[in-house]
């Protein structure tokens, strides 16, 4: 039987060893109150957490991007939850992890929201020139206001690659700028995308047609770099690209060729690959692209609510009971240790 009380790892990533992370105080005596003892964990070496590491703990907070893969597990056996801060799961091999009776959660549900307003806000920005027209007033170029006209929202067509929880929410907060609202037709898309009343399209027709393509697909083996030179080549070249997923979607410099010899007209990326970019990145000096560092949608409802979501599937794993969110719900087969 597994030892009482129940241990957490944090990982290391952007935490101080008191628990303060990038994201301020995001509740960590929550686990505490609930019988759970917790630490942070010696900082990993390189993409993944060495085993000896994961070795005293029943569960894992992972708050960054940390790869939990076959082998890892196999030399944890204590280890029975990974709970993600936040929704992305890439690096996480969830089927082996299932295999070992580890179950994945994340927090779908309070990343939705934050994470759309961060792509609307993106296309918006792009959409009026923002970073142009606020250049211009702020060097004294008054005279130049009329330059920097945008192409505006109100009868364009915004196409968006990924159809979950996030690229629904981008959906829905565009319904009142009076743009037209595509996706890739996808099995997964077809009843949602009828729910919203928006159409369906194959994915060579939403890229030749869309003034904005919307990346909010999960990075897969098939989605990595589906953004390439021949993708940026079929877009109009009147049109931007917003990419708030992850940055692996693109092929980062076939994008800034087709940036810097005007085949498409702008960027707005939240992510970049790698992450953070490389010194003197021919990208970050472009200057019809905005480029933030994947933080955009960090806001305070986000901390709080992605916060409350990760440490109550904690909880409910310690005590027995079925977490809200779990990715790899085969895992929940087995029978756990509750706290004492």
């Amino acid at each position: 039987m597994v030892p009482t009380p129940y241990r957490v790892g944090v990982t290391a990533e952007g935490v101080e060893p008191d628990g303060t992370t990038l994201f301020g105080d995001i509740g960590l005596d929550r686990l505490t109150a609930a019988g759970l003892s917790w630490e942070v964990m010696p900082p990993a070496a390189g993409h993944a957490p060495a085993p000896e590491d994961l070795e005293p703990y029943d569960a894992v907070l992972s708050i960054g991007h940390l790869q939990f893969t076959r082998e890892v597990v196999a030399a944890a056996p204590r280890l029975r939850h990974v709970a993600r801060f936040g929704a992305g799961y890439d690096g996480i091999d969830l089927e082996a992890l299932a295999d070992a009776g580890v179950v994945v959660t994340n927090t779908p549900d309070a990343v939705r929201r934050p994470l759309a307003a961060s792509a609307v806000t993106l296309l918006l920005a792009l959409a009026h020139r923002l970073l142009e027209n606020h250049a211009a007033a702020t060097s004294g170029r008054w005279s130049e206001r009329g330059r920097y006209r945008g192409a505006g929202i109100a009868g364009r067509t915004v196409g968006i690659i990924g159809l979950g929880s996030v690229g629904a929410d981008v959906a829905r907060l565009l319904a009142p700028f009076g743009a037209r609202v595509v996706t890739q037709d996808r099995p997964s898309a077809r009843d949602r995308a009828a729910e919203l009343g928006i159409d369906c399209l194959p994915l060579e027709d939403l890229v030749a047609q869309s003034d904005y393509v919307v990346l909010t697909a999960a990075l897969t083996p098939t989605s990595h770099h589906m953004v390439d030179a021949a993708f940026l080549k079929a877009m109009k070249p009147t049109a931007f690209l917003v990419n708030v997923a992850r940055g692996g979607l693109v092929d980062q410099p076939a994008l800034t060729a087709a940036l810097a010899d005007g085949s498409i007209a702008g960027a707005g990326l939240d992510v970049l690959d790698p992450e953070p970019p490389l010194p003197g990145d021919p990208l970050l000096g472009l200057p019809n692209v905005i480029v933030t560092p994947h933080a955009l949608c960090w806001t305070e409802d986000f901390t709080r609510d992605v916060a409350s979501s990760c440490l109550g599937a904690l909880i409910d794993v310690a005590h027995g009971r079925r977490p809200a969110h779990p990715l790899n719900p085969r895992a929940l087969d087995v029978t756990w240790p509750t706290v004492d």
